[in-house]
């Protein structure tokens, strides 16, 4: 016999019942459980099903565990707060970070009707969807997702976890019975709505959306949005475009016959990007230029770089030629101002030097017996040993015993720690160092250099990882703008978190190219072009490519971590660097490219009376950017489509 949940806050309560006839709706396998961990005498990972199952024409979203199919032994594991008195259980465990869960705790009535849950891992329950809340939906330390559901009573179901992926296509099924609605002020918590009129309203009156509670909210939002939301909304979301557009609209979700039909954007509740139905132009074809070959020409008498903004468009157009990078780089990561003159240089260079020395002096003249008291030092120093002793060897500059480039490799990194003390070093810097030690071939200038690399990159090397958490999200709204199918293929495998993509970001795919083309890629990232966040374009770039090899394959979380792993040295840079510049052309074209979007490419910036540079002056600084690309986009549009490029304004660049 199957339990139910108890609905007593209603005044009825529903009677277990013998199972009578059942239709299976979906069912998926490898959904784990994970109990209580310090509890020693049972299993702390529980694998089972999670299964949508309509009983006498209601249906209900059940778990149970793989060890109990077979049996009819499912209890109910909680109840709906009653009023009566629940008594808070202490002892359970949720596993995993509270601030990433809804609540911590669970309540079970002091007396219950049904045998308590045993130890023998019979952990299942029913809930009909029509005690179903809310749900949230999360991932633990960017890996497997796990939802979270709540009922009716405020009190949430244990967690369950999605080992081998499966959340997008539970919650698809669950938008057959009910409208999953984002919460407004919590992007990973969705709301629970019948299919009805009468429920969206009530929904705004529960979440105290509006000044009062009249019945007719939804007739007076689609009359005047903007008078009947109290400050309003910051997106617009799926749910509203569903629950407010006519039943004809193209908007419309589809009904439950619709179900097997082919997904599109609109399915989707939109964890992360709430989309508005971005309709994308053609891919623009781009040409990548020749490198910059000439210096003097863009100098003054005096010395000076007559116009950087050329520069830096020669050199994300086509690189730098080998032999003017040591001069060129000093500019683009700071070193010397574009500005200055020759011997202003001359002057920058002698105090640079002597400051650097200072530095170096610092931590050499510290003694044995003084670094056995200094933890942190001793820990950066073994640090770097580690990793010196790895970094590039495969070059002539950094391979065999005792080379004098290992030696400035060590020494320019320990000085760095005591430039920057509070971050010190982190595995991956001398990764960043090395090619700039190779190009300049100077202690001090690649000391410099590398300070510079590090004001745009070093919140990547931050303990906490937020900054690596973003950039994450942010790749993954440029995906769901680019390639949504895409995206949800690897969410329905477990990696829609796009985290095998980690090491990409953090050192700016130093282990993905070979030592020449991290040259001519890093000088091309340097000079901010198009926007800062071109790294990213560039990653989505890498993961277009693989669509073909992804789409339709029975790859799991493993694979597809394996299958970008092996990635390394196989991709062709200027085709990748093609791929970004024409992902950036396309979202620049889009008239109704959301906001987040918009923010992650630079084509919005929130004002702030503290910005130093005005929108404006960006927009000038980099407005000649990319005019070829720009002309062979409009050409394609035209050819592709006359009207609507005739239609549409060229893309202005930030």
């Amino acid at each position: 016999m199957t339990f139910v949940l108890e609905k007593k806050a209603s005044g009825r309560k529903m009677e277990p019942k013998a199972e009578t006839s059942h239709k299976l709706v979906f069912e998926k396998e490898g959904v784990y459980l994970h109990t209580n961990a310090k509890r020693s005498n049972q299993d702390t990972t529980i694998p089972g099903f999670i299964r949508i199952v309509e009983r006498g024409g209601e249906p209900a979203l059940e778990w149970s565990a793989l060890e109990d199919e077979g049996r009819n032994a499912a209890a109910v594991f909680y109840t709906k707060k009653d009023g009566e008195g629940g008594v808070e259980d202490t002892n359970f465990d949720p596993g995993y970070e509270p601030d990433w869960a809804v609540i911590s705790t669970v309540k079970r009535d002091r007396v219950r009707e049904h045998p308590p849950v045993k130890e023998t891992s019979q952990w299942s329950f029913s809930l009909p969807l029509s005690e179903l809340y809310s749900l949230r939906r999360s991932r633990f330390s960017l890996g497997r997702n796990f939802l979270v559901f709540t009922s009716r009573g405020g009190h949430p179901l244990p967690p369950l976890h999605f080992h081998r992926g499966g959340t997008r296509e539970l919650l698809r099924a669950l938008q057959r019975y009910i409208i999953l609605a984002p919460s407004p002020v919590d992007g990973r918590l969705f709301l629970a709505y019948a299919h009805d009129s009468g429920a969206l309203s009530q929904s705004f009156d529960d979440l105290h959306l509006f000044d009062d509670g009249s019945s007719d909210l939804v007739s007076r939002f689609i009359q005047d949005p903007y008078a009947t939301t109290f400050g309003g909304f910051s997106k617009v979301t799926n749910f509203f475009r569903g629950a407010l557009r006519p039943p004809d609209s193209p908007f419309h979700p589809r009904g439950p016959q619709d179900h097997h039909g082919p997904p599109s954007a609109d399915d989707e509740p939109g964890f992360e990007l709430i989309t508005c139905g971005v309709e994308l132009g053609p891919k623009p074809d781009v040409t990548r230029g020749q490198p910059l070959d000439k210096w003097e020409e863009f100098l003054d008498p005096e010395g000076r770089v007559k116009d950087p903004q050329r520069i830096k468009e020669l050199v994300f157009r086509g690189g730098i030629t080998p032999s003017l990078r040591k001069d060129v780089w000093k500019f683009l990561l700071g070193f010397y101002p574009w500005n200055s003159t020759v011997k202003e240089r001359e002057d920058i260079l002698r105090m640079k030097t002597d400051e650097y020395f200072r530095m170096k002096v610092q931590w050499k003249s510290v003694s044995e017996e003084q670094e056995m008291r200094n933890s942190l030092l001793r820990g950066y120093r073994s640090l770097i040993e580690r990793d010196v002793s790895r970094t590039d060897r495969h070059n002539t500059f950094f391979s065999g015993n005792d080379n004098p480039g290992l030696t400035l490799l060590n020494d320019v990194l320990m000085t760095y720690c005591m430039f920057n003390f509070d971050l010190g070093y982190v595995q991956g810097m001398s990764d960043l160092l090395a090619p700039l030690l190779f190009v300049t071939q100077n202690e001090v200038e690649s000391f410099w250099c590398l300070t510079g690399f590090m004001e745009m990159v070093h919140q990547n090397f931050e303990e906490s990882q937020e900054a690596m958490k973003q950039q994450l999200l942010q790749l993954s709204l440029l995906m769901k703008a680019l390639d949504p199918e895409l995206l949800d293929y690897l969410d329905s495998q477990d990696s829609g978190s796009l985290c095998f993509c980690f090491r990409w970001l953090l050192i700016w795919f130093k282990r993905e190219f070979s030592f020449e083309d991290i040259l001519s890629l890093w000088e091309v990232l340097w000079t901010r072009l198009p926007c800062e966040n071109f790294h990213l374009l560039m990653a989505a770039s890498i993961l277009e490519s693989q669509r073909g090899e992804f789409i339709g394959s029975d790859h799991d979380f493993n694979t597809i971590l394996k299958h970008i792993n092996e990635l390394t040295m196989k991709l062709d840079l200027q085709t990748v660097l093609r791929g970004a510049e024409s992902n950036y052309l396309q979202l620049a074209c889009c008239k109704e490219l959301p906001v987040k979007v918009q923010e992650v490419i630079g084509l919005y910036v929130p004002p702030s009376p503290d910005d130093e540079t005005s929108p404006e002056s960006e927009s000038h600084e980099t407005q000649q950017l990319l005019s070829q690309s720009q002309a062979a986009a409009t050409e394609t549009s035209q050819s592709s489509n006359s009207t609507a490029a005739a239609a549409r304004p060229r893309p202005t660049y930030p």
